[in-house]
C-alpha cells in the first residue's frame, strides 16, 4: 500500500472528488470485486482503493495511460520531464497522430495535454481527434511523481480493458460492487458535453445502460450510479434508491453559471 493516498492523476470532466464526502455513506459496507465501467479519473476507485478491480472505459488515450502507469511508471516520468508549457509546443505535441506512437510516449502525450488545456478538458471531435485548445496556465503540474507512484501501486490489482460499458455483464458475480458513472443526461441543450471519445453519449445509450443496471440487479451485484437530476432519468430507474446530492458544475463558457446543482445517486440496495 502506498503511503501517499493516490488521487486522480487526470483532471476529468464530471469527476466525483468533491463529491466523495456526500458519496461516502452511500457506498456498500463490503463487496468482493469492485468493477467501474466508466472510470474516468478514477476519484470513487483511488478513493476505495479496492485490492482487485475491473476499469473499463471506451476512451482508449485514459487506458493506455492507466495500463502505462501500472506497468511502465519510470520511463514514462523520464518522458514526462521533457515537455514544456509553452503554446507552440502544445499544437505540435496535439498535432501528433497517437495511433503512431509507442504507449508510453502516448500516455506521456495524453497527461501533458490534459494538464496544460483549457479547463482540463478533454474533447474530441466526431474524427477522435483532440481539440482542446492551449490552457495558458502559469505552472502546470505535469509532472506529479509521488502521486503518480501512489496511483501505480493502487492499480496493480486492477484489470483495464478498453470497450463499452456491457462488457461489465461479462466480469461482475453476486457480492461484487459495480460503480457507474456515464456521462450524464443533459438537463439542457447546452449544459453538458458528452465527447470524451468520437461518439457522444446518446439518450439511448442511457436507456442501454439502465438495461445493464437492472441486469447486474438481477445478478445480485451492488449496483449504484451517478446521473443528472432529469425526468427520464428518475423514470429510467423508477423502483430504485434515489439519493439527491449537490455538486458544482464545472463546465461551462460563463463562470456565474458553474453554481451548485443536483444530481442523482441511484442504487440497487439501502
Amino acid at each position: 500500500m502506498a503511503a501517499v493516498r493516490p488521487r486522480p492523476p487526470v483532471k476529468w470532466a464530471g469527476g466525483k472528488s468533491q463529491l466523495l464526502p456526500q458519496l461516502d455513506p452511500l457506498f456498500p459496507a463490503g463487496f468482493n470485486l469492485y468493477l467501474e465501467p466508466f472510470v474516468g479519473g478514477g476519484a470513487v476507485f483511488f478513493h476505495l482503493r479496492p485490492p482487485a478491480a475491473v476499469l473499463f472505459d471506451n476512451n482508449r488515450e485514459l487506458l493506455n495511460f492507466y495500463q502505462v502507469v501500472r506497468d511502465n511508471l519510470e520511463p514514462l516520468l523520464v518522458d514526462l520531464k521533457r515537455h514544456r508549457n509553452e503554446r507552440e509546443y502544445y499544437y505540435a505535441i496535439r498535432a501528433q497522430d497517437p495511433e503512431e506512437m509507442d504507449p508510453i510516449s502516448r500516455a506521456s502525450r495524453f497527461l501533458y495535454l490534459n494538464k496544460t488545456a483549457y479547463n482540463g478538458l478533454w474533447r474530441v471531435n466526431r474524427l477522435g481527434q483532440y481539440n482542446v485548445p492551449f490552457g495558458r496556465y502559469k505552472n502546470p503540474r505535469i509532472v506529479d511523481e509521488e502521486n503518480l507512484r501512489a496511483v501505480q501501486a493502487a492499480l496493480q490489482g486492477a484489470r483495464i480493458i478498453p470497450g463499452d460499458f456491457s462488457q461489465v455483464l461479462q466480469y461482475a458475480r453476486p457480492g461484487d460492487f459495480v460503480y457507474l458513472d456515464p456521462p450524464y443526461q443533459p438537463v439542457s441543450a447546452t449544459a453538458y458535453f458528452t465527447s470524451y471519445t468520437a461518439t457522444a453519449f446518446s439518450e439511448e445509450d442511457q436507456e442501454r445502460l439502465a438495461g445493464v443496471f437492472r441486469a447486474l440487479d438481477r445478478r445480485q451485484c451492488q449496483v449504484m450510479l451517478s446521473n443528472s437530476d432529469t425526468d427520464l432519468i428518475r423514470k429510467l430507474y423508477r423502483g430504485y434508491d434515489i439519493q439527491e446530492v449537490s455538486a458544482r458544475r464545472a463546465i461551462n463558457c460563463r463562470p456565474e453559471r458553474r453554481g451548485p446543482v443536483t444530481e442523482l445517486v441511484i442504487r440497487n440496495y439501502s
